[in-house]
């Protein structure tokens, strides 16, 4: 348990505002192709970076196989808020970034669902 607490802070999850999740890396792709996806992860993945957001910024990212959406892709949901959005190439998730994750105000144009309760 204590090397689980270590490695839990040496990533900075104990500052973690929000955690964005992109599916990309399908096995069978359906919402997108595998390389509009993967164009999408790489760009979001270095971006991260550049902004020195990522893990001690406060912001995590997860590729994930699929998010069973599988239209409009790529599809990115954001956590805690659990705002969805659709058709995440680079110039959205750069609106992403910027609006959502460094701002907290979601991207209207492109979210398709969020929690009922969610008011911002």
């Amino acid at each position: 348990m204590e090397n689980l607490k270590e490695i839990a802070k040496s990533l900075g999850i104990d500052v973690l505002k929000r955690h964005i999740f992109l599916c990309c890396d399908q096995a069978k792709p359906k919402c997108c192709s595998y390389k509009s996806g993967m164009e999408s992860w790489d760009y979001l993945k270095h971006r991260l970076k550049e902004l020195h957001l990522s893990e001690s910024g406060g912001i995590f990212r997860t590729k994930a196989n699929c998010l069973r959406v599988c239209a409009q892709g790529p599809i990115a949901v954001v956590y805690p808020d659990g705002i969805w959005y659709h058709s995440c190439t680079p110039e959205v998730l750069e609106l992403i970034i910027q609006k959502h994750l460094i701002g907290g105000q979601p991207v209207q144009k492109y979210v398709f669902a969020k929690p009922e309760s969610y008011t911002s």
